[in-house]
């Protein structure tokens, strides 16, 4: 019984604290509650994300060799220390300066420090260094922070189309179950064959397949959009799809002829250049690499180092009965002695070490040159394609809704047609097919021109967070 009781105690603590860890996670990640836009979607993933995370730390270690950097251009290195022993066997006698064989008791206090006068400004290079790199950690950050909304933007307008089109597909499912209980009915009244309705029945099941399918994409879009924002898998999200609503697609046609004024791509290639992280980062890591080159020239030159020192001690022989020594505090202050020294250090022959490092560190700058040149290149033509794949796909997107209205029509007088029975069930499959397709194409092309639209943005100095 005492055995059944301790097991039962101690199975109701691990439940305890099941139920407490469960309830502290349940509070530490805050979900909202709402339907969620496409900026809010990318607000919780920047603030959720573990890349930025990660990046974060990295900046604060920039924003500490930053400060190390100051501290070593500009103040001394310090030190101190004492001591305290023993001797018990011959030793020289700091008063007399002469051996004794007793016991001794020596005790001493030291500080020094040291400043670099001339080291080949190194100190000055590192400085500059650290500044670049600091703020090339917050450009990294910010660049991570871009990845992490066009990732969310992508998997966002995934959902929305996948949604989208199984709303849709349901419309026409609906329309298809009419259309069989009509036909069926006109069976039996003789107005149809079987071979209609079985024709109905087989055009019904390919559309619930479809439904089906377009369901599972749309719950993997779903699954990847919460995996790119760090949302809890076993929590609901909801999604906010007034953007591709009706009033959405009928209001992008003005969206997209307003989106064909802006700047010139002369400007936006600027613009890129100036504002873009990746550009600042390969421009930064281009003047870093020249920086160290310059720094490792001038370590072929002599440093210049400029140390000074305070020293005290204390000593007694205790074992020595007639011996008495001096007040500590008398030797404390009789003892004491400072000291300034000028340094020079003059590389003669280091096995042409330093040589080796110059050479490397100019390779490195120019590796360095070549691939900020690259950069720019890279930027000018994913300027030049963004500007493109947008005028490309305002276009298309025009052309779709032109071809979508006409469907939508001719699905009208289709349906028509097919409840009077003047057309064929094969016709109206087709007219049925072509009207989900020009739906389908209308809302993927008004989707990639929203994104394409924000590439541009982006290179023109908005971040996607802020559009």
């Amino acid at each position: 019984m005492n055995r059944f009781l301790k097991n039962f105690i101690i199975a109701a603590a691990v439940a305890g604290f099941a139920a407490t860890a469960a309830t502290a996670m349940a509070q530490e990640i805050q979900v909202p509650q709402h339907a969620m836009t496409l900026k809010e979607c990318m607000e919780y993933a920047v603030s959720n994300s573990t890349k930025m995370r990660i990046q974060q730390a990295d900046t604060r270690d920039a924003q500490v060799e930053r400060r190390s950097a100051i501290l070593e251009a500009f103040t001394p290195s310090v030190s101190a220390g004492s001591y305290a022993y023993y001797n018990f066997g011959r030793s020289v006698d700091p008063e007399t300066n002469t051996y004794k064989s007793t016991t001794s008791f020596q005790n001493g206090y030291q500080a020094s420090g040291s400043l670099a006068l001339f080291n080949g400004f190194a100190a000055v290079n590192n400085l500059k260094i650290t500044k670049t790199a600091a703020a090339m950690g917050v450009s990294r950050e910010e660049q991570t922070r871009d990845e992490v909304c066009l990732a969310t933007m992508e998997a966002y307008y995934n959902v929305v189309y996948y949604n989208q089109m199984a709303k849709a597909i349901e419309d026409e499912v609906a329309a298809a179950q009419k259309a069989l209980q009509l036909a069926r009915r006109q069976e039996q009244l003789g107005q149809k064959g079987y071979a209609d309705v079985v024709q109905i029945e087989a055009d019904l099941a390919a559309k619930e397949y479809k439904l089906v399918n377009t369901r599972n994409m749309y719950n993997d879009a779903l699954l990847t959009l919460k995996d790119i924002m760090f949302w809890p898998l076993d929590q609901q999200l909801e999604i906010d799809f007034s953007m591709a609503d009706e009033a959405a697609l009928q209001n992008g046609e003005r969206i997209v002829e307003e989106g064909f004024v802006g700047n010139t791509k002369e400007d936006i290639v600027q613009n890129a250049l100036t504002t873009l992280p990746a550009a600042y980062i390969a421009r930064g890591e281009m003047l870093n690499a020249k920086r160290a080159f310059n720094t490792s020239k001038w370590q072929l030159l002599p440093s210049l180092n400029l140390s000074g020192g305070w020293s005290t001690s204390y000593f007694t022989y205790p074992d020595e009965k007639n011996y008495v020594a001096p007040a500590f505090h008398t030797q404390f202050t009789n003892n004491m002695g400072e000291y300034i020294q000028l340094s020079m250090s003059i590389p003669i022959y280091g096995r042409l070490y330093r040589q080796a490092t110059v050479a490397k560190k100019r390779n490195a700058y120019v590796r360095a040159t070549a691939q900020y040149e690259q950069k720019v290149r890279e930027i000018e033509a994913e300027v030049t394609r963004a500007l493109q794949d947008k005028e490309g796909a305002g276009a298309a997107f025009l052309q779709a809704s032109r071809q979508a209205q006409v469907q939508t029509e001719a699905y009208k007088f289709s349906t028509k047609k097919f409840e009077q029975g003047m057309i064929s069930p094969i016709e109206y499959q087709t007219a049925s097919g072509n009207w989900l397709a020009a739906k389908a194409e209308q809302l993927n092309a008004l989707l990639k021109y929203y994104l394409k639209k924000s590439v541009v943005e982006y290179y023109n100095g908005v971040p996607y967070i802020e559009q």
